[in-house]
């Protein structure tokens, strides 16, 4: 598993978390990083999530150039 911890401090807009959970945990598919479980663990909201080897999406976008079709092909999967 991955644990991604949430300062809830730090965010303005909480109920777009809150959001977030509520899509990700009523949506499984074996294309994406599925949610587990979550838990407030004094300010911070632990997300229990399926572990990714490569590490977070965020990285990879930032270390990859794709072109514009590739991106598509990827969205569309």
């Amino acid at each position: 598993v991955a644990i991604k911890q949430v300062s809830l401090q730090k965010q303005p807009q909480k109920e777009l978390i809150v959001n977030e959970l509520l899509v990700v945990r009523n949506n499984k598919h074996p294309n994406i990083v599925n949610y587990l479980d979550s838990y407030l663990v004094g300010d911070k909201l632990w997300i229990i999530m399926e572990y990714m080897d490569g590490g977070p999406l965020s990285s990879v976008i930032k270390e990859v150039h794709m072109a514009e079709g590739e991106m598509a092909a990827i969205c569309r999967e």
